[in-house]
């Protein structure tokens, strides 16, 4: 059995929800795995992010998102509505300030000590949607129809970053 690893790394904008859309790089990986029966795991290491599969929709709104994703984010802020300030959410509370202001990379995370950017909407919705996607390897290719593609979300409005998302082939 074969198994191949790539990490590969995305740009978040940090405006708006983030969706990038990663079926090449999927299908690249599934390639250079030489795996021709198997599975393929995506998988988002980070607490605010996801990957689905959705088909591909060509119309965009103002914000650049396609009117699926459009329509994802008008379906998820109602079940959790934006983090706009502290009583929106309990999380994040004081203990969880205190451990964050611990940790050797914290100006990343509180920027000049500040405790206002929330992000309690964005981790909700990223365990709602879940961190993972599982595809077919058949034949060596991507086992999906035409018109579905790989998306990798970060929920986090607060600032865009680099994030990393694994893909893992399995398989013979």
């Amino acid at each position: 059995m074969t198994v191949y690893r790539k990490v590969i790394h995305v740009q978040s904008h940090g405006k708006t929800t983030s969706y990038i859309n990663i079926t090449d790089e999927v299908r690249q990986a599934i390639e250079e795995s030489g795996v021709k029966t198997g599975i393929c795991a995506v998988i988002s290491p980070h607490t605010t992010c996801s990957v689905f599969f959705e088909e591909y929709a060509h119309d965009r709104d103002e914000n650049g998102d396609e009117s699926l994703q459009h329509d994802l984010n008008i379906g998820l802020a109602k079940i959790f509505p934006d983090h706009v300030d502290a009583n929106t959410y309990t999380y994040p509370g004081e203990e969880h300030y205190k451990s964050v202001e611990s940790w050797p990379n914290a100006k990343d995370y509180l920027p000049n000590g500040r405790q206002d950017l929330w992000n309690g909407d964005a981790h909700l919705r990223s365990t709602l949607l879940g961190s993972s996607e599982v595809f077919d390897v058949t034949e060596g290719k991507l086992g999906v129809g035409s018109t579905g593609y790989v998306y990798f979300a970060d929920f986090d409005r607060t600032r865009g970053r680099q994030r990393r998302c694994v893909i893992t082939v399995l398989g013979e």
